[in-house]
């Protein structure tokens, strides 16, 4: 499936990514509804990564433009209680703006948000919490088919078709899940094998220094350095992917040249994509990529 992505991402400032053939927003920081115009009615799905301001303070316009019966469908993590007071808040503030749902979600709940697609909520690091608190979430995107089952490949076609009208669909097929899009958050790099089998990977790379250099951590949440996350993806078979949420101290050269050095150095030879500081990118993967691979 071909995705037309558009993008804004500059940390501390605002982060959002909307996802057209599939209605997706992810994220939805300041800037999104002047970007989309009337796009953004297509959007039915908000996930929301976290609850730091510059990830959902767009969702004051986008709301109240574009609520409607069923729509959207806000979905944020469980024990994040900023979203139940931003609920109350936007049902006094916009009363007319009726018909959001609004909803909890945790690692691994299943999210169909089309007939064949689903999204997986996966824990992060960013936010420190115990393991049973869920206040920091990446998502997974997958495509869903239905394939004959292999056992089955030997019979024939009114075979098959006897057994399943005698024993239902799941009988004669299974469900198989392409990883079509990953959407990081924002996320330290703590799982090397998280992102594995996704075509499309969506990271945060707030920093360029290595760890030592750096010396901020902004309200000691964690975030990913720009050379852990090249070496991440260098040792797994994602086939693009698309870098955002760097610092505003890094100008546009800065990024793109570490972001070449890094792959000569990984000798990572899959497209990478830059949502630079400042910019917003109207179909990130219709453009040039930052190494020159296609």
């Amino acid at each position: 499936m071909e995705l037309t992505i558009t993008g804004y991402s500059t940390a501390l400032f605002s982060t959002w990514y909307f996802v057209e053939e599939l209605g997706l927003l992810l994220d939805a920081g300041d800037g999104l509804m002047s970007a989309l115009l009337q796009k953004s009615r297509k959007i039915n799905h908000v996930f929301i990564s976290h609850a730091d301001r510059d990830h959902l303070t767009g969702l004051l316009q986008f709301n109240q433009l574009n609520a409607r019966e069923g729509y959207p469908v806000i979905h944020y993590p469980k024990d994040c209680r900023s979203f139940p007071y931003m609920q109350e808040f936007f049902s006094r503030f916009d009363p007319y703006a009726v018909g959001t749902q609004w909803r909890p979600v945790t690692a691994g709940d299943e999210l169909r948000v089309k007939d064949d697609i689903v999204v997986v909520p996966v824990r992060n690091g960013h936010v420190p919490a115990p393991p049973e608190v869920m206040r920091s979430l990446s998502f997974k995107v997958y495509q869903t088919k239905r394939k004959l089952r292999p056992e089955l490949a030997h019979l024939s076609g009114e075979e098959i078709r006897k057994i399943g009208m005698e024993k239902g669909k799941e009988a004669t097929t299974m469900e198989v899940r392409t990883n079509i899009l990953s959407y990081s958050g924002d996320t330290p790099v703590d799982d090397l094998h998280r992102w594995e089998d996704t075509k499309i990977l969506i990271h945060e790379a707030t920093f360029l220094e290595r760890e030592e250099e750096i010396k901020v951590h902004a309200h000691k949440n964690k975030h990913s350095r720009l050379d852990e996350v090249i070496e991440m993806v260098s040792g797994s078979n994602i086939e693009k992917l698309i870098l955002g949420h760097f610092s505003s101290r890094y100008n546009a050269e800065q990024i793109d040249a570490a972001i070449s050095q890094l792959c000569e150095r990984y000798a990572l030879n899959i497209p990478v994509y830059s949502i630079l500081p400042g910019e917003t990118v109207v179909d990130v993967l219709g453009g040039e990529s930052v190494n020159g691979q296609k």
